[in-house]
């Protein structure tokens, strides 16, 4: 028996919720490690801004956000105290799988009373922020997601978490308190934004009671017990390029998107995440890049778009444009490093490659190095990983940088494999689990 831990190695919108899907469904049993069904789907970083699209072989689909992307499945989630909770989107989210036939979805669900709470004063104060920036804007998902962290540095003895739901008169204080403060900083940021806008605490509190009456709050020592009960699959969020401390500042997300946290959590329940017979490791990778929004794509290329359609991921109102490019070495190298290295590899939407290059053959290839024009030097094949925390030195690097393209490889994954040198555990040829074709040999080397 394996838990697994999913992370993605771009900027997001690898398939991640895909594999677990896979990884829940009958086929990942021809992976030795990996025959038995997850006891639980652990969500470990992120919140409700997550978009993980699953599509089942009937023709059914569901972008997750909060529950585990094995939802449809049967497998429970969990949502850890890494994770930032929204219970007026897990409702709504609740309301969309019971409409997909899932009995009783919340009846699936638990949540750490540790994990912090995301309100809409959040999202406003994340919104105005982001809108006060004009072209300079993060692209932020504007759904409060650091704000929420950022609330908790601050005030770390008001920011309200889900244990608060269960003590009415003190989750008005915290309540109260923060939506003066969001009052403030959006007459200072933001001053066109009527603060009559805002829900009122008492709407807040009803809609929260409403959430600990149908929802399973558990305790840090839940988790240990479901570990012994049998394997978990740890479902991140976002992708590694993202990471608050390692990724392209300040065009990243309040969150570690590497294996850190379910690392931690995993250790805490008393399984040894050293032991490669115990624990596996899986970066997500598409065959091209993609980024939504403002921030570095050193391979970025316009031209691609109409070759590579994308169904389920559009722009988004603060996200921004959805943006591809050939997919990048250098980057995933970087990722790769982040993660203190990775055991397995998924590799996904190689049908998008394929039907690509039916349609103009070549054009889909390989940035195999960076270019500095104004600096002088070897090609870049290897970024060094900051020392001193979150930096902007990366950023400006990749803003100036060109990518070095060679012609795409006869096969993707072998490709990958080998400049990765990582095992190959599931090629994605489609957006079902019935599209994956495992590699039972990845999870035994």
């Amino acid at each position: 028996m394996r838990h697994a831990i999913i992370v993605d190695l771009g900027f997001g919108d690898a398939g991640k919720g895909s594999v677990v899907d896979w990884l829940a469904s009958p086929a990942a049993s021809a992976v030795a490690g990996l025959a038995r069904p997850p006891v639980a789907v652990v969500r470990f970083n992120g919140g409700a801004q997550a978009g993980h699209n699953v599509v089942t072989p009937d023709g059914r689909h569901h972008c997750f956000a909060q529950f585990g992307s094995a939802t449809l499945h049967g497998v429970p989630t969990v949502l850890s105290r890494h994770m930032l909770v929204e219970p007026l989107a897990v409702a709504a989210e609740a309301r969309a799988l019971a409409a997909l036939g899932v009995p009783d979805p919340l009846g699936l669900l638990r949540v750490d009373v540790d994990a912090l709470l995301t309100t809409p004063y959040h999202a406003a104060v994340n919104q105005a922020r982001e809108t006060a920036r004009g072209a300079a804007a993060h692209g932020s998902c504007g759904m409060g997601i650091g704000e929420t962290v950022a609330y908790d540095l601050a005030h770390p003895e008001d920011a309200p978490r889900v244990r608060d739901i269960m003590h009415r008169s003190r989750l008005r204080r915290l309540l109260q308190r923060m939506r003066d403060r969001t009052v403030d900083t959006i007459n200072q940021v933001r001053p066109t934004r009527d603060p009559a806008e805002l829900p009122s605490v008492d709407t807040l509190l009803d809609v929260y009671r409403q959430f600990a009456r149908v929802a399973r709050l558990v305790d840090a020592g839940y988790l240990r017990r479901v570990a012994r009960a049998g394997r978990l699959v740890f479902e991140g969020a976002q992708g590694v390029l993202l990471d608050e401390t390692n990724g392209f500042h300040p065009h990243t997300t309040w969150s570690r998107t590497t294996f850190e946290n379910a690392s931690e959590l995993l250790t805490v329940a008393g399984v040894d995440v050293h032991d490669r017979d115990q624990v596996l490791r899986v970066g997500v990778t598409r065959t091209y890049a993609t980024r939504h929004g403002s921030g570095p794509l050193v391979s970025e290329d316009a031209s691609l778009l109409p070759l590579l359609p994308e169904p389920h991921n559009t722009t988004g109102r603060w996200q921004g444009a959805f943006r591809v490019g050939h997919l990048d070495l250098v980057a995933l190298r970087y990722a790769v490093d982040v993660c203190a290295g990775i055991d397995a590899l998924a590799v996904t939407h190689l049908d998008t490659a394929a039907n690509a290059d039916r349609r103009a053959p070549g054009a889909l290839q390989v940035a195999a190095a960076w270019y500095l024009p104004s600096l002088p030097g070897p090609l870049l094949r290897r970024l060094h990983l900051p020392t001193d925390g979150p930096s902007t030195q990366l950023t400006g690097l990749a803003f100036h940088a060109q990518p070095v393209l060679r012609s795409p490889p006869t096969g993707w994954a072998a490709l990958l494999h080998d400049e990765l040198a990582t095992p190959v555990l599931v090629q994605s040829w489609g957006p079902t689990w019935t599209h994956k074709l495992p590699n039972p040999v990845a999870v035994a080397a």
